[in-house]
């Protein structure tokens, strides 16, 4: 008797809309944890959660306009909605800076973080209703861009846990 088992398990890199999509899935997740705890959760527990938020907003705007922003730029037409991301960025950076310089128990700082969610929900809603599938009818090369943004936040924080995407597994008859 012979057995003879193959197994071939393929890793497919998660392209970069799928990356930048999961980012929006993350973050607004964390929007309605501050919802939820900005009434009974302590101030050190609002004041870690806000961190995460702003570090999580930063760098996925970095990789934006660093990385898929240019690329988009090159393939597609409508340079104005880009523009306009990028102008939206800035505004949520500022709100950024400022409640990096505040406390919890400050004046205005739940409404900021309020004030920053609705911004971002509101890009959010842009992005992948009106520039994901201009991208996509582009055909630009998702999965090198994907690439290119994992290497950019594991280059720029190390902890930044890449999206899992499941392995295909491919098994050959085995024959006893």
């Amino acid at each position: 008797m012979t057995a003879t088992t193959s197994k071939t398990s393929v890793k497919e890199m998660p392209d970069a809309i799928s990356i930048l999509t999961a980012d929006h899935k993350k973050v607004k997740k964390l929007f309605k944890d501050f919802e939820y705890m900005k009434e009974s959760g302590s101030p050190a527990e609002k004041e870690e959660l806000v961190a995460e938020i702003c570090r999580e907003l930063t760098m996925h705007a970095d990789a934006e306009e660093q990385i898929f922003y240019p690329a988009a730029r090159e393939e597609i037409e409508e340079k104005n909605l880009l523009d306009e991301a990028e102008v939206e960025h800035a505004g949520v950076r500022d709100l950024v800076s400022q409640l990096q310089s505040m406390r919890p128990d400050d004046d205005l700082y739940d409404a900021k973080v309020t004030v920053m969610s609705e911004y971002v929900n509101h890009h959010i809603e842009e992005e992948q209703n009106e520039i994901f599938p201009k991208v996509k009818k582009a055909k630009l090369d998702l999965e090198r861009l994907g690439e290119q943004i994992l290497e950019f936040k594991n280059m720029m924080s190390p902890e930044y846990p890449p999206p899992s995407k499941p392995t295909r597994s491919k098994s050959v008859r085995t024959r006893i």
